[in-house]
């Protein structure tokens, strides 16, 4: 159980600093380069699958590209709410964030995150539909229904950050202001808490054990059935369009997943990984979305070919 300070409660915090990624001086400016060059390229890779979906009559009709152009949306802006203010960490600008800045950071972080574990369940679901039973997909999933099902997903991400900010928030911060840790986040500002934080800690525990386990187990489930579907497929073109359609979508989970657990599910570990595999999922990931998706797959690519001939013919008939 973690103890109470002994620090004065009528000094009351009003801003934190992020200490950021430790690093050498001299690779400040490479640094700096390096994770502007990964949000921009994030940026402009996520709106590019964003504008392919809308534009392409026949991948928005589909709920597998609405899911994928919702996850580029939120990509976007997950990256947003962490990488600027990482960038900031190689300039001399100050590293101090205000108290509601912070809170509005955690809050966002937690909001788009959680949103996102929900929406890779819904995609092994539609894949579960689309595999498991073709000939009654259309009525299964629908645009109406993917629609519902997307609005329920960030609803549910919205519940979840506020229930994580409202925790952590609630409690007094009297002392010491320095965040250790790059962006604010639950376990590095509990640290700085003056009072006791093993409810805090046992219901983030709890809280995101449940969302991220009970998510990763019905995509497990759902690529079970999906797998006996697959093998049951008797040509060989058939098989591989699936799996490279499902690989997909597992290449993504896994390496959305396995960090959370690696820093979630390890209660009180201030191992010096945790900034590592934290910027891998914060920052690389949403950078890798869509090379996955557009390396993967052909029906995006071909979308892509087609938009690119129709604004070459469009300039060439002009």
């Amino acid at each position: 159980m973690r103890k109470t300070k002994n620090t004065s409660l009528d000094t009351v915090v009003t801003d934190f600093i992020l200490l950021g990624l430790s690093h050498p001086p001299n690779l400040r400016t490479l640094l700096f380069l390096v994770f502007f060059c990964i949000y921009f390229l994030t940026q402009l890779g996520n709106l590019l699958i964003l504008l392919t979906v809308w534009a392409d009559p026949k991948l928005h009709a589909r709920p597998m590209y609405i899911l994928l152009g919702v996850l580029s949306f939120l990509d976007m802006w997950l990256s947003s709410v962490i990488v600027p203010r990482l960038i900031l960490d190689f300039t001399p600008a100050s590293k101090a964030i205000p108290f509601a800045g912070c809170v509005a950071q955690l809050y966002f972080f937690h909001f788009l995150g959680s949103t996102q574990c929900f929406l890779y369940t819904l995609m092994a679901y539609d894949r579960y539909l689309a595999i498991c039973h073709p000939l009654r997909y259309s009525v299964l999933m629908n645009g109406r229904l993917c629609t519902m099902l997307v609005a329920g997903a960030w609803v549910a991400g919205s519940i979840h950050g506020s229930i994580q900010a409202t925790l952590t928030f609630r409690l007094p911060y009297c002392g010491p202001n320095q965040v250790d840790y790059f962006i604010c986040d639950i376990p590095a500002v509990l640290r700085l808490a003056c009072a006791d934080t093993t409810v805090n800690e046992l219901v983030t525990f709890v809280d995101i054990g449940v969302v991220a386990a009970s998510c990763f187990m019905l995509i497990l489930l759902s690529y079970a059935n999906i797998a006996r579907a697959i093998l049951k497929i008797h040509t060989a073109d058939g098989r591989q369009r699936a799996f490279s359609t499902c690989g997909s979508h597992l290449t993504v989970v896994t390496v959305y997943y396995v960090p959370c657990i690696f820093i979630y599910l390890r209660a009180g570990s201030k191992s010096p990984l945790d900034g590592a595999v934290a910027v891998f999922y914060t920052v690389v990931t949403p950078l890798l979305n869509p090379l996955i998706y557009t390396l993967r797959n052909q029906e995006v690519k071909s979308a892509l070919k087609r938009i690119t001939a129709g604004r070459e013919a469009a300039s060439a008939n002009k």
